[in-house]
């Protein structure tokens, strides 16, 4: 029987635009679908059909030989047998489209379909999983390191099969489900489905005699304690990456990671922005009017700080390099900006009113709201 014109398979023009190739060749794709003609050979025909003019007019060398010559310059083109599912290499312009079409053999996706599902090669060496721990640390300890010792729990190789998952004594046996390829076959019409073995796990082998303490598994879960070193300068959110202590491998390969999510508490005097360190300091009255030295804290231990005589509330002083470390250099670090608050006594003793009340009139009418109103009007007249 001739071929059809491959432009009237997909009912475009000869000028049309690879865009528009694709979208009728989706088009058709869908109305062909073989879950909406399941059993109908005329419909399987009709899909392989598109499928074939699709395969050539989306090929810029293969659409050239067609237009200049035809089917004869494609002779030669999918082999002797003609074209194949093996031929076509568009699978991804419509996989989309064929999310259900595995129902048919059973939930097989598309990949899997069209024959390519990839075996799970487990025989292989196979590194372990990677673990995660959430660790709250200090703000002190976050500022400038520390070592804290956890326990986390893991996968280890089981001692008693060494990780093979047999029973002492005993060895694993070819599948015989898969004859030891991991994967089965099926087919249905012009569709050839290959997918791993359910009764392997595509291994392509089986455990008669599992091991009782590990149940086959090769491995068991257990505690550990880890030492884990927090390096200067880390905030919440960071996570540290312990190498080779997660999960044991599989066949020989090695173990996973271990992943330390960091949370700092906060702390009762510091606040962090960045790799500056702020907290407030109270004075009483006398000691920003004279001047004074206080006893500042850092994050290393109480240090001195100079009051200058007649410093306002709210004036922030910086201590240069008493702040958090650079984490990602290594080099230098941030300041600690402290903030004075004059602390007012909310009690005053009648003697104190009664200096207070002095002191006031001393100031003479700059003092009072009174005498500033006034300085107000004069200056508006």
């Amino acid at each position: 029987m001739s071929k059809r014109d491959y432009y009237e398979v997909l009912g475009v023009r000869k000028d049309a635009a690879f865009d528009e190739i694709k979208r009728s060749y989706r088009k058709l794709a869908i109305q062909c679908h073989p879950d909406k003609h399941q059993g109908d050979k005329a419909a399987e025909e009709k899909f392989k059909e598109i499928s074939e003019a699709y395969e050539i007019l989306s090929d810029s060398d293969k659409k050239a030989a067609y237009d200049r010559f035809g089917h004869e310059g494609l002779k030669g083109a999918f082999g002797g047998s003609g074209f194949g599912w093996q031929n076509f290499s568009h699978a991804e312009d419509i996989s989309d489209l064929f999310s259900n079409i595995g129902n048919i053999f059973g939930g097989s996706g598309f990949d899997e379909l069209f024959g390519f599902g990839r075996q799970r090669k487990q025989s292989t060496p196979r590194r372990g999983r990677d673990i995660e721990y959430e660790l709250k640390v200090e703000f002190i300890e976050a500022v400038l390191g520390a070592e804290k010792n956890i326990e986390i729990s893991r996968y280890d190789t089981c001692a008693a099969c060494k990780g093979s998952g047999a029973k002492s004594g005993t060895k694993d046996t070819v599948c015989p489900t898969c004859n030891g390829r991991g994967q089965t076959s099926a087919s249905n019409g012009f569709f050839s489905i290959s997918r791993t073995c359910t009764a392997c796990g595509g291994s392509g082998r089986v455990i008669k005699n599992p091991c009782r303490k590990c149940n086959g598994s090769g491995k068991v879960k257990e505690a550990r304690k880890i030492n884990v070193k927090i390096p200067a300068g880390v905030d919440t959110g960071m996570r540290l990456r312990v190498t080779g202590v997660g999960d044991a491998g599989e066949k020989g390969g090695p173990r996973g990671d271990l992943y330390v999510a960091i949370h700092v508490r906060e702390h009762e005097l510091f606040r962090r922005h960045t790799n500056d360190i702020y907290c407030d300091a109270k004075v009483n009255f006398t000691q920003v009017v004279f001047g004074t030295e206080l006893d500042v804290p850092t994050v290393n231990g109480n240090i001195k700080m100079k009051i200058p005589p007649g410093t306002p509330s709210g004036k922030v002083f910086r201590l240069k390099g008493k702040g958090v470390p650079n984490l990602m250099s290594g080099l230098g670090r941030g300041d600690q900006l402290v903030r004075l608050s004059v602390d007012v006594p909310k009690r005053l003793t009648e003697e104190q009113k009664k200096l207070l009340k002095e002191f006031e009139r001393t100031l003479g009418e700059k003092a009072t709201s009174k005498g500033f109103f006034n300085r107000v009007k004069k200056t508006f007249k």
